[in-house]
């Protein structure tokens, strides 16, 4: 944290001139409440699932969590709290406007943002942040691997078609859902189709996954029972869930590790030595509200910080937190961890931005950026864009 006796100078654009001394900066200086930062970067979105707010309750664990989303995503209410009458269609638009709004009114300024449709495509369009989207594959047999690929990279046009017509800037890619949902060659493709590129998955969210490598058996029963399956239609490896997956990838990705809530430090360790033989690079994207909305518990983001883990920040969607605001996952992260402050709003600008290889422009005060200008409430209970 820089120190207060000096003065960020910017133009009128926002780009970033000078920092300069107190007493060297002139008469016209505006001060501002709480901590000033450079704009936030939320690592870890599903926009499209705004409409699931105060849908399904909290600490319920993964898998119930699961069953709910599949089974609740599409089971929209036809009235808005008012009592009118809308289309299924216009309430989880109208979710998804709030939801945007929330996070550009808090400070955010860049989002890698999950989804399965185009269903964000308008408001993206006309949207002040940045987007990395993430169409997320899923694909439970090798049978229809290509079938389903083909499917969600038309999603992927649909939604890239609709940004190119606007002013937003973005980026898209195919991304594997979650080493429950995803079969083998479904990720062979997908190492194919995304070389060089920055991808996520959902990654050890509750000891089921590493369950269901191990032995074929597990809580991930009941949700492959939705989709018609009585069994694991994955085969067990013996080994944990990402030591299983991970050998998929070796094409230059940046891979996003989310949520990471039970992963254990022999997985950790043995991630970063494959990713460091393998040219991949691995960025831990951490959701404290989410762990504690859907588990109770937290990531051990101690040991992430003891490997020299690359970790950012992420709020998960509204179905899994109670809201979408990076302040308050920096709030509930100092109190569950001895994260400092100084690391933690790092976590939310400059290894954010750099992440998602925007830290040309992003994540700090540095000469010649145009990164947003945020002030955060000295508690963390909430941020406001000044710029």
């Amino acid at each position: 944290m820089r120190n207060t006796d000096e003065v960020l100078i910017t133009d009128e654009t926002g780009t970033v001139l000078e920092i300069v001394a107190a007493g060297d900066a002139g008469d016209d200086i505006q001060y501002v409440q709480g901590i000033l930062t450079p704009g936030l970067i939320n690592c870890h979105c599903h926009l499209e699932l705004s409409h699931l707010k105060d849908v399904i309750p909290p600490n319920t664990g993964l898998v119930d969590f699961l069953c709910a989303v599949v089974t609740k995503r599409d089971s929209i209410s036809q009235s808005d709290p008012n009592g009118k009458s809308r289309s299924a269609e216009e309430i989880k638009q109208l979710a998804i406007i709030a939801a945007e709004k929330e996070m550009a009114d808090q400070g955010v300024v860049a989002v890698a943002d999950i989804g399965n449709t185009a269903d964000t495509a308008v408001v993206k369009s006309n949207s002040s942040i940045r987007w990395q989207n993430f169409v997320e594959v899923l694909g439970f047999t090798d049978a229809k691997a290509t079938e389903y690929l083909n499917h969600y990279q038309q999603v992927a046009t649909e939604l890239n078609d609709a940004l190119l017509r606007s002013q937003t800037i973005h980026r898209t890619s195919l991304v594997p859902h979650a080493p429950y949902s995803v079969s083998a060659k479904t990720f062979q493709l997908l190492n194919e189709v995304t070389a060089g590129q920055i991808i996520s998955i959902h990654n050890q969210e509750n000891p089921a996954e590493d369950e269901l490598y191990k032995s074929g058996e597990g809580e991930f029963l009941k949700l492959f029972r939705i989709f018609g399956m009585d069994r694991s239609p994955f085969p067990v490896t013996g080994k944990s869930s990402i030591q299983s997956y991970l050998p998929f990838f070796n094409k230059g990705q940046t891979i996003f590790l989310v949520h990471n809530t039970f992963m254990q430090e022999e997985d950790v360790i043995w991630a970063n030595e494959y990713a460091a033989l393998n040219g991949l690079k691995l960025v831990y994207c951490i959701c404290p509200n989410a762990n504690r909305y859907i588990e109770n518990k937290s990531a051990p983001i101690e040991l992430f910080s003891k490997h020299n883990c690359h970790l950012v920040l992420g709020t998960d969607s509204y179905s899994s937190n109670w809201q979408l605001n990076i302040a308050k996952e920096i709030q509930t992260l100092l109190q569950y961890s001895s994260i400092t402050i100084e690391q933690a709003l790092q976590m939310a600008t400059i290894k954010g931005a750099s992440a998602l290889q925007w830290d040309d422009v992003l994540g700090s005060f540095e000469k010649g950026k145009m990164p947003g200008i945020v002030s955060i409430a000295d508690d963390f209970s909430y941020a406001v864009r000044v710029l």
